[in-house]
């Protein structure tokens, strides 16, 4: 496929492009620069639209392009804004590095989104006092299929509208998103159709159910969901603030139809280190989701991608990459960053600065800015995001291992924080300097002042490929930044680690063996040995949990030697020989310790050959056992097989 052409412009002469540099760094045909591309230019720009394969270096104007190309029957253009995230800047440094890394990112290809159909048919389920949800009921009514539920203790006017169902009764549960709510009531009362005077309710009752497909909730209380504003199809306003009534009851209206879900997590199960023989370890994930779309699911954890909102803590904070975000994949999030720093170093030696942010909040302090301030410095590279939890300490670490100079992520008044903070203090423990860092400019200004703060220059080392899952490109960034071999030391949670073995305590049991489920606890068949595998360690804590003899502690850190990559023995003992037959078996410290215990003090084993059991391996025991005196499998002599000739004689005698 023939590379795009770029159409160029510089916005009535407002910034400065360098045509030559662009084509030399990202291979791409370059037209002139254009001055107004978008008005008094427009012919020139659509002679490219009608010539097909366009990239055009402005966004802001990319409606009328859009309206253009549809009028010529073309197909529609790519766009890239190269205006406000380089050109409009108050510094004096070539912006050439940047613009040609932006259009090089620009044209990566992007994964399809991944979506489901949701249906919702239009059931809606009011709740609140009488007279919010019943005039919210008499402007919906006409649009949906209206349900109101009204506190028992509520007052019902005298007005009886049948356009719509009222109940009473108080929710005590409720479940699901947009298309799939279900329902749960308590002290359940439906109006009797009929009578004279004041309404009759049938007798109240408990475990009441319902299913519906919008709920809109007008209630002064607290929210029926956690994270409500995320959760789909589920509506929630205060009924004396008249904009936001306004507002839902629109928005309540147009939940009607198909909808697409985007699906924006995958879940490997057989990577969960959730739990192990009902033995709880990992809930990282299960301690930021904030709807609670992750719950407990046996050894796994499960996602209703249904709730699922899309922030993309859970893939940030997985120690094993079973959840990881997929809209788009976490690979292209590497394979963006890899572009943008290669396209950079085309152009200049120095290092450039990356800042991460939001389509929304992070977006418009940008476009603000370079219309009304100082724009972005020359050097800082912005990387809009779809979900900025999800930008995790190994996306942090790959892009300082690119060859970034450091990391700004802008959080918006929407990102997931919580686990945001811990994720800039891992990042920052591994790259061995506060390269990290997390910022809440509310305005443009303030975003400013953060970024035209004096740096310190960063030599940028031997960039690396980010390749590979994220636990892989954590070690590959990790020895990049870091001296060859070092092991650093990590805060209490990390997902790396080791562990530290209590040898006097330790029996040998290697039950620790059988539950760890990244395998990086091991045995060795052949000897009494417990080995550990450090690079597999998740740091889940199922070992710890499930020691009997409470023998073994975690060690959070991240050892950047090849050491860790191999199996080292964290314990081993004498095996004890069978004295029947010879063969190693069991550890000989734990056979002499049941026979001390045992010999002559149980009542099973007084005598020598009782005893000689505990020191004999599976099978001698087995055949001893079988040849005893008081043998368990013995019976009496087995039954003559019975034959014809039995059954002949027999009728004969008779």
């Amino acid at each position: 496929m023939t590379q795009p052409r770029l159409l160029l412009c510089d916005c009535l002469n407002t910034q400065a492009i360098d045509a030559g540099l662009i084509e030399q760094a990202t291979g791409l045909t370059c037209s002139k620069i254009h001055t107004q591309l978008c008005r008094g230019e427009a012919a020139q720009a659509a002679e490219a639209l009608q010539a097909g394969n366009v990239i055009i270096a402005c966004q802001q104007e990319r409606q009328a392009f859009e309206d253009l190309a549809a009028d010529l029957e073309a197909d529609e253009p790519l766009f890239v804004d190269l205006r406000d995230r380089a050109g409009w800047t108050a510094d004096t440094r070539s912006t050439s590095p940047k613009m040609a890394a932006l259009l090089a990112e620009s044209i990566l290809p992007t994964p399809g989104a991944k979506v489901v159909d949701v249906t919702s048919e239009g059931t809606c389920l009011i709740l609140g006092d009488s007279e919010a949800a019943l005039t919210a009921a008499d402007h919906l009514c006409e649009l949906l299929s209206v349900t109101v539920i009204l506190d028992p203790a509520d007052e019902l006017p005298l007005a009886d509208d049948r356009r719509f169902d009222i109940v009473r009764g108080r929710v005590t549960t409720a479940t699901g998103a947009l298309g799939h709510f279900k329902v749960g009531f308590d002290a359940l009362q439906e109006r009797i159709p009929g009578g004279r005077g004041a309404f009759n309710w049938t007798d109240p009752k408990s475990g009441g159910r319902t299913e519906c497909d919008i709920m809109l909730d007008l209630r002064r209380g607290q929210p029926l969901f956690p994270a409500p504003e995320k959760r789909e199809g589920y509506l929630r306003a205060d009924p004396g603030n008249t904009g936001a009534f306004t507002k839902v009851l629109l928005d309540a209206s147009q939940l009607v139809g198909t909808f697409e879900k985007p699906l924006y997590v995958r879940l490997d199960e057989q990577l969960c280190a959730h739990s192990r023989a009902r033995k709880t370890g990992c809930t990282r994930c299960l301690d930021l989701c904030p709807t609670g779309a992750i719950s407990p699911g046996g050894d796994s954890v499960t996602v209703d991608t249904m709730v699922c909102a899309g922030c993309g803590s859970c893939s940030a904070v997985c120690p094993s990459g079973a959840i990881s975000y997929d809209a788009p994949p976490v690979s292209h999030t590497f394979q963006r960053l890899q572009t943008l720093a290669a396209t950079w170093r085309k152009l200049s030696s120095d290092a450039p600065r990356l800042l991460v942010h939001d389509s929304s909040h992070g977006a418009e302090l940008i476009r603000l800015g370079a219309r009304y301030g100082k724009g972005l410095p020359a050097d800082v590279i912005p990387l809009e995001m779809e979900a900025i939890a999800s930008f995790g300490h190994t996306e942090s670490l790959a892009a300082l291992a690119c060859g970034f100079a450091d990391v700004t992520v802008l959080l918006s008044p929407a990102t997931e924080k919580e686990g945001m903070p811990f994720q800039a203090e891992l990042s920052n423990a591994i790259a061995g300097e506060d390269r990290v860092c997390l910022i809440t400019p509310s305005d443009p200004d303030e975003l400013e002042e953060i970024l035209y703060r004096e740096q310190s220059p960063v030599t940028a080392k031997q960039p690396i490929l980010p390749l590979g899952s994220r636990r892989q490109i954590t070690r590959l960034a990790a020895k990049s930044l870091n001296e060859p071999g070092k092991v650093i030391p990590l805060p209490e949670g990390a997902p790396y680690g080791s562990v530290v073995l209590d040898q006097d305590a330790c029996t040998l049991c290697l039950s620790c063996v059988s539950l760890c489920p990244s395998g990086a606890l091991k045995e060795n068949p052949d000897a009494p040995q417990l080995r550990f595998q450090e690079d597999a360690c998740l740091q889940c804590g199922i070992c710890t949990t499930i020691c009997p003899e409470k023998a073994l502690t975690l060690d959070p850190r991240l050892d950047l030697s090849d050491d860790a990559l191999r199996a080292r023995v964290l314990k081993e003992e004498e095996p004890f020989n069978c004295v029947e037959c010879g063969k190693p078996f069991g550890v000989r410290s734990t056979v002499m310790r049941l026979t001390e215990k045992l010999a002559g003090k149980h009542a099973m084993f007084q005598d020598n050959k009782a005893i000689q059991l505990i020191q004999m391996c599976n099978d001698c025991r087995v055949n001893a056992v079988y040849h005893s005196e008081n043998n368990p499998f013995a019976s009496a002599e087995r039954p003559r097989v019975r034959t014809t000739d039995d059954y002949i004689s027999k009728r004969r005698d008779h």
